[in-house]
C-alpha cells in the first residue's frame, strides 16, 4: 500500500487550507483524488471507496462553499471534511468492507488474505485510523468554538493524528511478522 499516495489529496488539502481559499483548496484536493484513481485504474487496481467517497466529499463541500455560504470558516470546512472521510471509514466497516482492505489485498496474495490474523489486522489498521479521524474532528471543533485557540493547535492534532496513523499502518504488520513468525515466502509482513 503506497501510504503517500492515500495521503496526498489530504495532505494537499491541509496546506492549501493555509495558503488559498477553501474552493480552491476542496477542488484541487478531489482532482488529486481523482488522479490518483486514475493511477490505481492505470496499473489494473480497484476503485478505493476512501478515493471515491473524498471525491464527492471534497466535491460536494467545495459546490457548497461556492454556491451558498463562502464565508464559512475555515476550521468548520476541515471539520467537514474530516467528519465526511469518517462516515466513509465508519461505513466501510458497517459494511464489513473496511476500507482498508482494498489496499491490502492489493498486497498480498490469495493465502495470506484468508488467514484470520490478515482480517483482525485490516480492522486494527481501520479502527486506528477512525481514531485519527476523530482526533482531527475534536482538533477542529476546538478551534472553532473554543476562542483563542491558536490557529495552528488543529493542525498540530492533524498532522500528529495523521502521521500516527500511517505510522501504525506500516508498523503493525511488521510487528505481527516479528511475534507470530515469517508468512508464506510471497506474503507481506504482518498478514500472518
Amino acid at each position: 500500500m503506497t501510504i503517500f499516495l492515500i495521503l496526498a489529496p489530504f495532505g494537499s488539502f491541509t496546506l492549501l487550507m493555509l495558503v488559498t481559499s477553501a474552493e480552491i483548496s476542496l477542488f484541487t484536493s478531489a482532482a488529486i483524488c481523482l488522479a490518483v484513481i486514475g493511477i490505481d485504474v492505470y496499473r489494473g487496481r480497484s476503485i478505493k471507496m476512501l478515493g471515491a467517497g473524498s471525491v464527492v466529499v471534497f466535491v460536494t463541500l467545495g459546490a457548497y462553499v461556492a454556491l451558498l455560504d463562502p464565508n464559512l470558516s475555515h476550521s468548520a470546512v476541515k471539520l467537514t471534511v474530516d467528519v465526511g472521510v469518517l462516515a466513509i471509514s465508519l461505513g466501510s466497516l458497517i459494511i464489513r468492507k473496511p476500507f482498508i482492505m482494498q489496499y491490502a489485498l492489493e498486497e498480498v496474495d490469495a493465502e495470506t488474505a484468508k488467514l484470520p490474523g490478515f482480517l483482525k489486522a485490516v480492522y486494527l489498521i481501520t479502527w486506528a485510523w477512525n481514531g485519527a479521524f476523530v482526533l482531527m474532528i475534536i482538533g477542529n471543533a476546538l478551534a472553532i468554538y473554543v476562542p483563542g485557540l491558536p490557529i495552528w493547535s488543529s493542525l498540530v492534532v492533524a498532522f500528529a493524528a495523521r502521521n500516527s496513523a500511517a505510522f501504525f499502518t506500516t508498523w503493525y504488520p511488521q510487528y505481527r511478522k516479528a511475534k507470530y513468525g515469517a508468512p508464506p515466502a510471497n506474503a507481506l509482513p504482518g498478514t500472518n
